[in-house]
C-alpha cells in the first residue's frame, strides 16, 4: 500500500534545513523502519497555488506499521522542530500498489485529484488509488510518471494536474 505524506513549509529562510533534516534524517530513519518498503520526496514544480508544496510516497506492508513503537521512535507522525512551519498537513493510506515506482531525477510524478483522464489522453499509463486510510483526502487520486514534459505541461497545469519533481532517489528497505 502507499503513504503519503503532504505539506507546504511557511519559512523560506529555513526551507534549506528543513530539506536537509528531511532528506537526510527523517527519510533514513523512517526506512529503517520494519515495514517500509520505499521512501522518497517531491517538491511541487507546477500545479495549483493550493496544493501542498512537499510530498513523500512511501511504500508500506501494512497500515498497522504507522502505529507500531518503531515508527513513533524514528519521528513517524511529527516533523520535530519544524512542526510550527508546516501548513496543509495530509497523511493517506491508498490500497492496491504493492510497490512504488522509483521517480528518476529526469522525470516527473504527475498528480490529479479529479480524474484520470487528461493524463490518458496525453498518453500516460495512469495509476488510480483509492484511499483506504488515515485523512482520506482526497478520496481518489490518478498518477502517472513522465519523462520530458516540455510539450505537454501548459496543457497538465490547465487540467488541475499537478507536477512533483523528485527531491532525491528513492529509499528502499534491505527487505525488498
Amino acid at each position: 500500500m502507499i503513504y503519503t505524506v503532504e505539506c507546504s513549509f511557511t519559512d523560506p529562510t529555513a526551507e534549506d534545513g528543513w530539506n536537509v533534516f528531511y532528506s537526510d534524517e527523517k527519510l533514513p530513519a523512517l526506512i529503517s523502519v520494519r515495514g517500509f518498503l520505499t521512501s522518497q520526496r517531491f517538491k511541487l514544480s507546477e500545479g495549483t497555488r493550493s496544493a501542498p508544496t512537499c510530498l513523500a510516497v512511501h511504500t508500506i506492508a501494512s497500515e498497522e506499521i504507522l502505529e507500531s513503537i518503531d515508527y513513533r521512535q524514528n519521528g513517524g507522525g511529527n516533523f520535530a522542530r519544524w512542526q510550527p512551519m508546516i501548513t496543509n498537513w495530509h497523511r493517506n493510506i491508498y490500497g492496491g500498489v504493492d510497490l512504488f515506482l522509483n521517480v528518476t531525477n529526469d522525470q516527473g510524478l504527475l498528480i490529479s485529484n479529479e480524474s484520470g483522464d487528461t493524463l490518458r489522453a496525453l498518453g500516460f499509463q495512469v495509476l488510480h488509488l483509492c484511499a483506504i486510510g488515515l485523512d482520506r483526502t482526497p478520496m481518489e487520486r490518478w498518477m502517472a510518471i513522465s519523462g520530458n514534459l516540455a510539450d505537454s505541461v501548459h496543457l497538465l497545469s490547465d487540467d488541475g494536474v499537478c507536477i512533483y519533481v523528485p527531491m532525491g532517489s528513492q529509499l528502499q528497505s534491505y527487505s525488498i
